[in-house]
C-alpha cells in the first residue's frame, strides 16, 4: 500500500489543482490567440481550435526557463514552510478567479492570478519575509512592460504593413492576410503554450521542493519530465474545448477585425511572448495580445476602439493581482486550520 501519509494526499490534491488550472487557462487564454483569426473567417472554430491545440502542447514542452523564474523567484521553495498548503492556497485562488472572468467574457490574465496567488498565500503563511522581493517585482515589472511594448509593435506593425500593400487591390489583399494569419495565429498559440504553461510547471515543482519530494540543491530547479507532459497535455485539452465567450469580446467587441488587423496583431503579441520567453520571464499572454489589437486599432483612428470595454477590460487587470493575493492569502489561513 502506497504511504497515504497527510502530505501525499495535499500533494495529490495539488498536482490535480495545479493540472485544473492549467486546462482552465487552456481554454479562458487559447481563446485569446485564435479569436482575430476566428472573426476574420482566415480559419473556422474548429480548424482554430485544432491548431491551437497542437502549437500550444509543442510550445508548451519547449521551454522550461519561465517555470524556473515562477517556482523559484516569488519566494525561496528550499525555505518555505509548510509549502504544500500555500501552493494548494494559490492554485484555489486563481481557479476560482479565472472561472469568474470566463463566465463574464473578461479577458483576464491567468498570469497574474496565479502569481498573485503564489504571493498572497506565501504572504499570508509566512508574512513579507517569505517573500523574494527582487524576483517578485522583476516579475511585476515584465508584467506591466509588455502590453505596453505590445501596443507599441502593434500600432507600428499594422502602420508598415498597410504601406506595403498600400497599392494593391483590397480583394486580394484580404485572401493574402487571411493565409497568413493561419501562420500568425499558430505561432501565437505556440508562444502561449511556452510561457503560459510554464507557470504550471514551476507552481507544481515549487510544491515537490517545498514538501520533500523533489531533493535537489538549494539554488537548482529542475522540472521532472512527468511534470513537464502533463501540463502540457492538460493545457492542450482546455484549448480543444475553446473559450467562446472570451473570442467573442476580443474577436469584435474591442475593435472591428479585418484580416491585415488580425495578422498585424497575431504577429506583434507573439513576437513579444516570444522575446519575454526566451528572457525566462512570464507575462501576461492576455494582456499583450488584447494590448496589440488595441494598438493596431489606434493605429487606424481612435474611434474603431471601443475604449469602454478596453476601459472595463485595464480595470480587472489592474484588480487581479491584489485580489488573488489576498484571496490566496484568506484561503491558506483556512486551509491551515483544517489541513
Amino acid at each position: 500500500m502506497p504511504d497515504l501519509s497527510p502530505e501525499v494526499i495535499i500533494l495529490v490534491l495539488v498536482v490535480i489543482m495545479a493540472l485544473a488550472f492549467d486546462f482552465i487557462n487552456g481554454f479562458h487564454d487559447t481563446a485569446n490567440a485564435i479569436a482575430t483569426s476566428v472573426s476574420t473567417r482566415a480559419l473556422s472554430p474548429k480548424t482554430a481550435i485544432i491548431i491551437a491545440s497542437l502549437c500550444n502542447l509543442i510550445g508548451a514542452l519547449s521551454y522550461t526557463g519561465v517555470a524556473k523564474t515562477i517556482g523559484g523567484s516569488i519566494t525561496d521553495p528550499f525555505k518555505l514552510e509548510n509549502g504544500l498548503v500555500v501552493v494548494l492556497a494559490a492554485l484555489t485562488s486563481a481557479i476560482l478567479w479565472n472561472l469568474i472572468t470566463w463566465w463574464f467574457g473578461i479577458p483576464s490574465s491567468s498570469s497574474h492570478a496565479i502569481i498573485g496567488g503564489v504571493a498572497g498565500a506565501a504572504f499570508g503563511a509566512a508574512g513579507s519575509g517569505a517573500i523574494n522581493w527582487s524576483g517578485f517585482i522583476s516579475i511585476i515589472q515584465a508584467l506591466i512592460v509588455s502590453p505596453l511594448v505590445a501596443f507599441a509593435i502593434g500600432f507600428v506593425v499594422i502602420k508598415l504593413v498597410s504601406w506595403f500593400v498600400r497599392n494593391s487591390a483590397y480583394h486580394k489583399t484580404n485572401k493574402g492576410f487571411r493565409s497568413m494569419q493561419v501562420l500568425s495565429a499558430s505561432w501565437q498559440a505556440f508562444s502561449h503554450g511556452a510561457n503560459d504553461a510554464q507557470k504550471t510547471m514551476g507552481v507544481i515543482t515549487l510544491a515537490l521542493i517545498s514538501g520533500g519530494f523533489l531533493v535537489q540543491e538549494p539554488g537548482e530547479f529542475v522540472i521532472p519530465l512527468w511534470v513537464k507532459l502533463s501540463a502540457a497535455l492538460a493545457m492542450a485539452l482546455g484549448t480543444a474545448f475553446g473559450g467562446w465567450r472570451i473570442i467573442k469580446t476580443l474577436g469584435g467587441k474591442i475593435m472591428k477585425i479585418k484580416p491585415i488587423s488580425g495578422f498585424s496583431a497575431d504577429l506583434s503579441s507573439a513576437l513579444i511572448i516570444t522575446i519575454f520567453t526566451a528572457l525566462k520571464l512570464p507575462v501576461s499572454t492576455t494582456h499583450v495580445i488584447t494590448s496589440a489589437i488595441l494598438g493596431v486599432g489606434a493605429s487606424q483612428k481612435l474611434n474603431a476602439v471601443k475604449w469602454g470595454l478596453a476601459g472595463r477590460i485595464l480595470v480587472t487587470w489592474v484588480i487581479t493581482l491584489p485580489i488573488t493575493g489576498l484571496l490566496a492569502a484568506a484561503c491558506y489561513v483556512v486551509f491551515d486550520v483544517f489541513l
